[in-house]
């Protein structure tokens, strides 16, 4: 994958992060539970994000470690992720 392809996965990933962010402002989580369209928005936001990372070459991993996984394996040992209910 060329240096171009990671740098447009890096900038969707950045669009819809900040797309998820923008649908969130102003609300609290009362609203969160109660919208169901905005909770599967949410989702659906963050599963492009988690794709479009899956897809980045191993350099750009390198070089953007904490843009690409939020949680490195040096942070959370054994590979256990701490986990954010929407309930």
């Amino acid at each position: 994958m060329t240096q171009h392809n990671d740098m447009i996965r890096l900038q969707h990933m950045l669009d819809h992060a900040k797309e998820a962010v923008a649908l969130i402002s102003g609300k609290d989580r009362a609203e969160l539970q109660h919208d169901r369209v905005l909770e599967l928005a949410l989702i659906r936001l963050v599963e492009i994000v988690g794709e479009a990372s899956a897809k980045v070459s191993s350099a750009a991993q390198k070089e953007y470690p904490s843009q690409i996984n939020p949680y490195p394996p040096q942070v959370y040992p054994n590979n256990v992720y701490p986990s954010y209910p929407c309930t």
